[in-house]
């Protein structure tokens, strides 16, 4: 199944479950507070925050050592990492931020939730905490918005992990095109808008595992009520409509080519199983590929173990700069 058809039938399949996911509400969340969906035991980490251009950041930064940079994509937070970070923290700096209206960050009036508007928090994130000598891992729409800010500053990269992702325009790709104009369109936005179709339908559609009723929960929670879940509703969009940036993430790229590169990709995907994974292979040459025989688009909750091993094997063979 193609992912155009796969997300054909996520909106079928919304339609038909509408009832029982307008029930699902909860309060709206407030910065600076560790809402009740979320269970610590799922999440035991500490929350920190930092202010950005009016924007309230939430991330977590758990362990001591090099800095691992852990980016989430679409509709995702932080919370994907949770795996990871129980993993590497003891040994490494696992340091995950939410985008602003993702996860327990929350967005200053007139923000749109663009992966460019995304960059810019996390660039001044980046400064702000002085990060340097960063194994940036990057997934989904976490590759555009990371790679574009890591070819900007080089020299703060030690080193690269990649999931199921990409850097550069997809104008011209009719695949994209198409998942972009229906899910970025009115009936994709109605369905994310109304039943919330990329977290109930897409994670599910996107994992191997069963995710248990605490996490879908946990995924579910940032995005309460229709106004919330804009921030979701707009990067299928932005697939096209961010050409610009997207072509200044491309631009960006070679100066990262001689970064040491992890490529992990999901070996059951459904929406990055073509051009994506190869292409990154000619970009980055000092680079080793798993494929995830186990493991669909969010890599982080089907092959958790396995990305940390090799992490761990990219970090210690790898010199630093």
């Amino acid at each position: 199944m193609t992912w155009l058809r796969a997300a054909g039938a996520a909106l079928a399949a919304a339609l038909v479950c509408a009832t029982a996911f307008a029930l699902w509400e909860d309060e709206p969340l407030k910065p600076r507070t560790r809402p009740v969906w979320l269970k610590t035991e799922l999440y035991p980490f500490q929350d920190r925050w930092l202010e950005i251009d009016g924007n309230t950041v939430h991330y977590v930064d758990e362990g001591h050592g090099q800095v691992l940079l852990l980016l989430h994509g679409n509709p995702t937070w932080s919370f994907l990492y949770r795996h990871l970070i129980r993993e590497l923290s003891g040994s490494y700096r696992c340091i995950a931020i939410d985008y602003p209206g993702f996860g327990l960050s929350t967005a200053r009036p007139g923000y749109g939730f663009t992966p460019r508007e995304h960059a810019q928090v996390l660039e001044q994130l980046v400064l702000a905490l002085d990060l340097r000598d960063v194994t940036l891992m990057v997934q989904d729409w976490g590759g555009p918005i990371g790679l574009g800010v890591a070819g900007r500053h080089p020299e703060r990269i030690h080193a690269l992990v990649i999931g199921n992702s990409w850097a550069w325009p997809e104008n011209g790709n009719p695949k994209k095109e198409g998942f972009s104009s229906v899910m970025g369109g009115p009936v994709g936005r109605f369905a994310i808008r109304n039943f919330d179709a990329f977290v109930n339908l897409l994670i599910p559609l996107g994992t191997t595992r069963s995710l248990a009723a605490d996490e879908m929960r946990a995924y579910r929670g940032p995005f309460p009520t229709r106004a919330s879940r804009m921030p979701t509703a707009i990067f299928p969009r932005e697939i096209i409509a961010s050409r610009d940036y997207l072509a200044e993430v491309e631009a960006g790229l070679p100066r990262l080519k001689e970064k040491p590169t992890l490529i992990v990709w999901g070996a059951k995907e459904g929406g990055f199983n073509g051009q994506e994974l190869p292409r990154f292979e000619r970009l980055f040459p000092h680079h080793r590929t798993v494929l995830l025989e186990n493991a669909r688009h969010f890599i982080q909750e089907d092959e958790a173990p396995r990305i940390a091993s090799e992490i761990r094997a990219l970090v210690g063979r790898s010199p630093l700069p």
